[in-house]
């Protein structure tokens, strides 16, 4: 059986996707949708894609469309997913999953009416890094005490990941917290239980915080402290500093040192040290398998409960 899947988003995203799906037999990509017809044809050419629009209905019409991945912007997030599992396809929704949390539920109610593989792209459970600390911690020897997380970027004009301008504004909670809040659960093993936020001045013309601090607790005792800026003119990106009872680690993307920063070795924990790869892995074994995948739809759910209560405390602050 061969996967036939359509691929919404032909940005910096997207392409990570294109690149991790090369390595995965029994899938191939025969549908592209993105905005920019030209720049669409293009990736399409590169990566032998048949299938090029910019309308995501198009694709969800071809009857041999098994799936669907979507890398687009966050605000279409849970109306695309809605839409591929009405279509009767798998999804893949990019990270947020929403940015209302009754959008999410929507998702959640059709996923199960349906039975379909709908899964959001909540990469930190994959990357080797922190699936190093995952089995440490399910095999009971290591528990989280503290995660101290700094997700930082420069980002003060609206530009993607590749320098391009981008259509649509980024937001540091419900996309950027996003992956913290769910990691931290679901490493601690625990539910969130209490969380506070703040946050910065508003940018004039982005209309977002620039700025952020969240603290987070886990009904089992576990704290997490996360800041959060566009500001940082320095290293891109996302260190998770986790301080247990028996080590401690810090991973940044694919690298994992001890509290000594010294290097441990992450390159036997999967079949891959590409995080967006074993995502997308999990997604097509979960349709194959007919099972719920890793970081389904109903599993994040409780993360965006908490970015929404975060979002309603900041607005009353």
């Amino acid at each position: 059986m061969t996967i036939k899947v359509a691929l919404a988003g032909a940005g910096a995203f997207g392409i990570k996707h294109l690149d991790g799906i090369k390595n995965i037999d029994g899938v191939e990509v025969v549908s592209l949708i993105s905005r920019d017809l030209a720049k669409t044809q293009e990736v399409a050419d590169k990566y032998g894609i048949k299938h090029v629009t910019t309308d995501l209905a198009d694709s969800l019409a071809i009857k041999e469309v098994d799936a669907v991945i979507l890398c687009t912007p966050t605000q279409m997030h849970a109306s695309q997913t809605l839409a591929c599992l009405e279509a009767g396809k798998h999804v893949q929704v990019e990270i947020p999953l929403c940015d209302v949390l009754a959008d999410g539920e929507k998702v959640i109610a059709l996923q199960k009416q349906t039975g379909l593989v709908a899964m959001c792209g909540h990469t930190r459970r994959f990357n080797p890094s922190h699936q190093y600390v995952h089995k440490k911690i399910t095999a009971g020897e290591f528990n989280i005490q503290q995660m101290d997380v700094q997700t930082y970027f420069f980002r003060r004009t609206n530009m993607n990941a590749l320098g391009q301008a981008r259509s649509w504004t980024d937001h540091l909670l419900w996309h950027h917290a996003a992956h913290t809040v769910d990691l931290f659960a679901y490493q601690a093993g625990s539910p969130i239980v209490k969380a506070n936020a703040i946050q910065g001045p508003i940018h004039p013309t982005l209309g977002i915080a620039m700025d952020m601090s969240i603290q987070l607790k886990a009904a089992n005792g576990a704290i997490c402290t996360l800041s959060l800026s566009f500001n940082n003119d320095g290293p891109l990106g996302t260190f998770f500093r986790y301080i247990g009872d028996t080590a401690t680690y810090i991973a940044r993307y694919d690298d994992l040192v001890n509290g000594k920063e010294e290097k441990i070795d992450v390159s036997k924990v999967d079949v891959s040290m590409n995080g967006i790869e074993l995502q997308d892995r999990e997604f097509f074994a979960a349709i194959k398998e007919g099972r719920e995948p890793n970081a389904s739809v109903a599993q994040v759910l409780p993360c965006y409960q908490v970015l929404h209560d975060l979002e309603l405390q900041l607005n009353a602050g």
